[in-house]
């Protein structure tokens, strides 16, 4: 629990866009509704992604809010689990079964579709033997000053975070750099923008760096 203890690195967001009024209400729903669900058939290599609490992976039942919403702070995880099947274990048992079914009818070569029957059943039966690989990732959202910490500075997984949030709770977020801290003068986050760094402006900071552009 980095978030709460521990040092952190992070990336920095700023949301689009205000909490409701009901905020309580609205995001307690959707936390549940988006929350991590066992699926009830697991896909080799695809992931499962949902929230979950910040104290336990296994807790995914956000009705008490004071295990998550801290005065105008949310603390939650997202949880990612994969499986995964080893390649070459996988071919070895499907070679053998292959090779038993060319044995059992007399076949020279299994049919294509003979052969993906096989392998779609050995691969049920392996995925129900192994367990997921389990990752969480903490974020901490400041309600009142809209500002979110998301702990890990994976691109993928940064992704993977905005598209689950703006799901979750129809916000987008905007990469927020250090750099936006230091001046609320459309001209020189223009400039910042141009040598690339900060994509965060102002409209006027927008039409300012359109304007030279296209000039």
């Amino acid at each position: 629990m980095g978030i709460l203890s521990g040092g952190l690195s992070v990336r920095r967001y700023r949301v689009a866009g205000a909490a409701p009024d009901d905020f309580r209400v609205v995001f307690r729903d959707v936390l549940n509704d988006h929350a991590f669900r066992e699926p009830r058939e697991w896909v080799p290599g695809v992931q499962v992604v949902g929230w979950c609490q910040l104290h336990n992976l296994l807790d995914t039942d956000f009705g008490d809010l004071n295990r998550w919403l801290y005065d105008d702070y949310i603390v939650a995880a997202l949880r990612i689990d994969k499986k995964s099947l080893p390649s070459k274990l996988l071919k070895a048992h499907l070679d053998k079964r292959v090779a038993a079914w060319c044995q059992e009818n007399q076949r020279p070569k299994a049919p294509a579709q003979i052969k993906a029957d096989i392998k779609e059943q050995l691969e049920r039966q392996m995925l129900d033997q192994i367990l997921p690989r389990v990752a969480t990732h903490e974020f901490c959202w400041n309600l009142t000053d809209g500002h979110v910490l998301f702990h890990n500075c994976s691109d993928k997984v940064n992704d993977e975070f905005r598209k689950v949030f703006r799901h979750t709770f129809g916000l987008s977020l905007l990469p927020w750099s250090p750099l936006d801290f230091l001046t609320d003068d459309p001209a020189t986050a223009a400039a910042l923008e141009i040598q690339g760094l900060s994509d965060l402006r102002g409209e006027a900071g927008v039409a300012m760096l359109q304007h030279q552009v296209t000039r």
